[in-house]
């Protein structure tokens, strides 16, 4: 039995929020039939759906989890993707890029926040320089990057997955890597998670870093953040697209 709080925190934390920005479309359709032109399906569109991804998801699931948020993002990237309605099977992603200008705060940081969250997709609105200013502040810091040279951000708590930790040049003590079903490691200790059927893994990262942040500052221990992140990133899998679950519903599905 994973070890959870049984209450949702009755003052909302407030959260800085900076990060890449997107808009997810999911273009659902049928396929019945291969191209004469070449060995590919024939989609035919039927609906589609827009969510935010990126930063946007993570706000989401601040939000979700009772959160006052304040989210500073660069220009909007897209991306598309084919879903067959039948099986729910992703056929194709498009992705249509946009690089921003990195976010600078030239004045101090009102003393207002919890904590800061960094959403780092690598489409330039967060440099090092950036990260290294909000640790100095004192207050909690969250990154999830796709940056390799992470030993700028020590005094941060950062998140990535596996693929990206096969990539690092440097690492902080502060380092989480998820793994996907297995869990999530610090320190040489794996944390396991729960075996749930998986539907779409998409988002799965903004929810764990989200409920990471929320669950620590409402505990200050991060053993027990990471638990409670592994609970909410094993209820979005089991949705298709973006997801942002619940305090309840992460509190609930962790027993």
């Amino acid at each position: 039995m994973t070890e959870l709080n049984n209450t949702q925190p009755q003052t909302p934390f407030n959260i800085l929020l900076i990060g890449d920005n997107c808009t997810d479309i999911y273009q659902y359709g049928t396929v019945d039939r291969i191209s004469p032109e070449a060995p590919i399906p024939v989609f035919v569109p039927t609906h589609s759906e827009e969510r935010e991804g990126m930063g946007g998801n993570v706000y989401a699931n601040l939000k979700a989890l009772g959160c006052e948020v304040n989210f500073l993002c660069g220009r909007i990237s897209k991306k598309t993707r084919l879903i067959d309605s039948r099986s729910k099977q992703q056929i194709v992603r498009i992705d249509e890029d946009v690089k921003s200008k990195p976010i600078v705060i030239d004045s101090e940081i009102p003393p207002i926040y919890d904590a800061y969250v960094i959403s780092d997709y690598n489409k330039g609105v967060v440099s090092y320089e950036l990260v290294e200013q909000l640790i100095a502040s004192g207050n909690p810091v969250f990154v999830d990057t796709k940056k390799t040279d992470l030993a700028r951000f020590q005094g941060a708590w950062v998140k990535i997955n596996e693929l990206e930790y096969s990539k690092l040049t440097s690492e902080c003590t502060g380092l989480i890597t998820t793994l996907g079903g297995q869990g999530a490691r610090l320190w040489d200790e794996i944390y396991p998670t729960k075996k749930v059927e998986v539907t779409d893994v998409c988002g799965a990262g903004d929810t764990f870093l989200s409920a990471l942040t929320v669950q620590y500052l409402y505990t200050n221990d991060i053993k027990k953040a990471i638990m409670f992140a592994n609970v909410a990133a094993g209820i979005t899998v089991q949705h298709l697209g973006n997801y942002a679950p619940t305090y309840d519903e992460i509190r609930i599905a962790g027993y």
